[in-house]
């Protein structure tokens, strides 16, 4: 959920930030062309 700065492990891009560290850029591949990510912060998410 993008609106609430929350992205699930099961989406794409959720698999392909996992095993990241903050700093790192990641490319992404989606059917549009190709996304780049910068991550800047990472938390746990409050269930």
């Amino acid at each position: 959920d993008f609106r609430h700065f929350k992205i699930s492990v099961v989406s794409p891009v959720g698999k392909a930030l996992l095993g990241k560290k903050v700093g790192e850029v990641v490319d992404i591949k989606v059917p549009a062309g190709l996304l780049k990510y910068e991550i800047l912060d990472i938390s746990p998410a409050n269930l």
